[in-house]
């Protein structure tokens, strides 16, 4: 059984799903694939101590506040290979960004192979299930391109902004910018 909860963001309305233990995933408002990982319905249940927790959690890193992942129990649902990229992604400093291929370069070590493909990486940032928490938002173009956020650039580039990332040296991609 699923559960889920909203919060009221500077970002907008997020929607927080779990297991009864772990948060499984956070969406924004309109996101793509908002609430794709979950099978089944979700049962709206404010109350459970996971959500408390990462209601507070968010709390923190709206305020400006650097929070670690490691203070919520994560369960996103995905493949071997997401779960790896979203590993990558968890060690993403806090007002840091990384590039799809410096994560493809992680990946190929990670799995013993010369190469990897960058765009294998970004299906992988953009199904994230735990949005903001696990944050995909800070992975850029090689070109420094603000490409490939499901919850859109304009929310990419606040959370950025919110974060403290030097934005002189990224840009708004044009439409059908590769990865």
């Amino acid at each position: 059984m699923y559960y889920k909860s909203t919060y009221s963001s500077p970002v907008g309305i997020i929607t927080l799903a779990c297991d009864g233990q772990n948060l499984v995933g956070l969406w924004l408002e309109g996101q793509k694939y908002h609430g794709g990982s979950i099978s089944g319905e979700m049962t709206e249940k404010d109350d459970l101590p996971v959500f408390v927790d990462a209601k507070k959690w968010l709390d923190r890193y709206f305020a400006g506040e650097n929070p670690a992942v490691s203070e919520l129990p994560l369960a996103p649902v995905g493949s071997e290979f997401r779960q790896g990229v979203w590993r990558i992604l968890c060690g993403i400093p806090y007002g840091e960004v990384i590039t799809y291929g410096d994560i493809a370069k992680k990946m190929a070590a990670q799995m013993n192979r010369e190469s990897m493909s960058g765009q294998a990486v970004g299906g992988a940032v953009g199904h994230n299930p735990i949005s903001i928490i696990i944050p995909c938002h800070r992975v850029v173009g090689s070109n420094g391109s603000l490409t490939g956020y499901a919850g859109g650039v304009d929310k990419k580039i606040q959370l950025l902004e919110l974060e403290g990332v030097d934005m002189s040296h990224l840009s708004v991609p044009a439409k059908g910018t590769a990865l």
